[in-house]
């Protein structure tokens, strides 16, 4: 079977960035919201609740091609005006979503019940106690209007500016005798490299690359959260994780519970990390080691071509579930993933749905590492929990938070990497897929940990001011430092400027869900294991539950547990610690 490397963006809309499809598509859309904006004020909630639930699919359609589309080519100025466009819609949307957060948040308690028993609004019910929730918590519906006016050349103006100067960048690099230029995502990729020598020198051109830009990057940071924070402030909010919180559907308490039993539990991982520096034949690890692939005797098993990673996810796919091998072959098979290694791309990946197709986008960049083919899985993980739900009319019950996305993903990660160690041919290369599990482990409970620490002080600084490149760095190590327990022997004082997640504006910290989704998805895992009967149906009901609870709702519902507690984290972790003592021994 034939798995191409490019993705099909034609059969969404033909033509690129020049569609006239697109176009038509963007027009019809307006027409509709126009038509609704200007008798939005005598509209009832009812009305106000099929509009919203209509135009949603369309807008986040819209919003996915035009990210593949500046994702694909950065040089693609025509896409850039594109998205322009599309959040112009987007900040017209705000619009009727304002209206209804008056409208809601001006009923009485008896008056919010009786809304919800009509039949017509029942299965938005979910969605409409979140508004509700909203409207206490906002400004006048007049000033949040304004506020998302403003935020579209202003907020999110400066997401835009960061990754268009990222995409941009050319860094040379010293490889087989002569200087490349290459993206920040192909450096990156060099950092797995089984030479250290590799790593050593694509850390030094990193650095040197984001030194030079941190004084643009210096200003897209503070800019933005800048603006997020006077926003905060005229909605009276104090605590910059409330937004967050909100969005990730999660208490303070849950967050706080699975942290605390993170740290407590990480003087385990530094006996993984003493083992893996060891193995690589270095007194301490560098911060360009922590993710590095051992070596093995062949060192072709440390690359696997495109084609045979496909092969692999969906022979082990199939193992837990059917299902999810089978969609995962029809998207491979159908053009759904974008993962070809050339320049003019942006870094990183991301899975992204188009509603009206139903179906959805992968993009990555892919050179055949052992972290690749995680990446791969990973979001087909993503792609998977979209399509479970694509039958679901509710299209506000689609719309699940990026804190039970990230369980998706990286459930499916889990299940290929568990499946890889299982069929290793020779102790060593068992050994190094163990190790690759793990190396994920610390990237969730350190790497993240440290992104959640700095943004936690650096918002805590930055309403004081702005805060400037060196005090950026400082905030950065001192964060890597407490995050690694002070076990690796460099750090990346640039990390800040690297990172996207910091620049993103529609996601503000985010950097917690991903080790929420990767400790939930691990307990699911455990549960899985255990069970006696099929799992797949019990997950596709959690996956398909997703928009329609808290996550601590869900967690009670079909895992039993309270996320407030650290038991369930406590049982996730412990999967992990096995791993580190099986890792050691061997």
């Amino acid at each position: 079977m034939t798995f191409p490397i490019k993705w099909d963006l034609e059969s969404i809309f033909k033509g690129g960035s020049d569609s006239q499809e697109f176009t038509e598509f963007l027009r019809e859309t307006d027409n509709r919201m126009n038509q609704w904006i200007q008798r939005r004020d005598e509209m009832t909630i009812e009305e106000l609740v099929r509009a919203i639930e209509s135009i949603s699919p369309r807008l986040r359609q819209t919003g996915a091609f035009v990210s593949c589309l500046t994702a694909q080519n950065v040089k693609d100025k025509q896409a850039l005006l594109l998205a322009e466009k599309v959040q112009e819609q987007q900040v017209k949307a705000q619009k009727l979503h304002l209206v209804l957060e008056e409208k809601v948040g001006q009923l009485d308690e008896e008056q919010f019940k009786q809304l919800l028993k009509v039949d017509a609004v029942k299965p938005s019910a979910f969605m409409l106690e979140k508004t509700r929730k909203l409207s206490e918590d906002k400004m006048s519906s007049e000033k949040e209007e304004l506020a998302a006016k403003l935020a579209k050349d202003g907020y999110h103006a400066w997401g835009s500016v960061y990754n268009e100067a990222v995409g941009r960048m050319e860094i040379p690099f010293d490889e087989d005798g002569e200087t490349k230029n290459l993206s920040a995502g192909q450096l990156h990729n060099r950092l797995g490299s089984t030479d250290r020598s590799v790593r050593e020198r694509a850390f030094a051109a990193s650095q040197a690359a984001w030194e030079e830009q941190s004084p643009l990057f210096t200003q897209t940071l503070n800019r933005l959260s800048g603006f997020r924070l006077k926003l905060y402030e005229e909605r009276g909010w104090e605590n910059a994780l409330k937004e967050p919180l909100d969005l990730n559907l999660m208490t303070e308490a849950t967050l706080t519970t699975m942290w605390d039993t993170i740290i407590k539990n990480k003087p385990e991982l530094y006996a993984y990390m003493d083992k893996k520096a060891e193995l690589l034949g270095i007194n301490q690890l560098a911060l360009h080691d922590v993710g590095a692939p051992l070596p093995v005797g062949d060192d072709s098993k440390n690359h696997i071509p495109y084609a045979k990673a496909c092969e692999l996810i969906v022979k082990h796919f199939k193992r837990f579930s059917p299902k999810m091998a089978d969609f995962a072959e029809m998207a491979l098979r159908d053009g759904w993933v974008e993962a070809e290694n050339r320049a003019g791309k942006r870094p990183g990946g991301f899975c992204t749905s188009f509603p009206v197709n139903q179906e959805s986008r992968i993009f990555m960049t892919y050179d055949g590492s052992m972290s690749n083919v995680a990446t791969l899985a990973h979001e087909l993980g993503h792609a998977y929990h979209s399509w479970c739900l694509k039958d679901n009319e509710v299209q506000s019950q689609k719309q699940y938070p990026m804190s039970i996305a990230e369980t998706a993903s990286t459930f499916a990660e889990m299940i290929v990497a568990d499946a890889l160690v299982d069929e290793a041919d020779s102790d060593d290369v068992k050994q190094m897929l163990i190790e690759n599990k793990l190396s994920r482990s610390l990237a969730f409970f350190m790497n993240i940990h440290s992104r959640f620490l700095f943004e936690t002080r650096f918002y805590e600084e930055r309403k004081d001011g702005i805060v400037p490149t060196e005090r950026l760095n400082e905030l950065m190590v001192e964060a890597q430092k407490e995050a690694y327990g002070e076990k690796i022997s460099s750090y990346d004082p640039y990390f800040w400027a690297s990172k996207l997640h910091f620049h993103i504006t529609g996601q503000p910290f985010y950097n917690f869900p991903y080790t929420f989704g990767y400790l939930f998805s691990m307990g699911i895992y455990a549960r899985a294991l255990k069970s006696e009967v099929s799992f797949e149906e019990s997950y596709i009901a959690l996956l398909q539950d997703s928009g329609s609870m808290t996550v601590e709702a869900l967690a009670q519902k079909h895992l039993n547990v309270d996320l407030t507690k650290p038991d369930f984290w406590q049982e996730a972790i412990d999967v992990i610690i096995k791993d580190i003592r099986q890792f050691i021994k061997a």
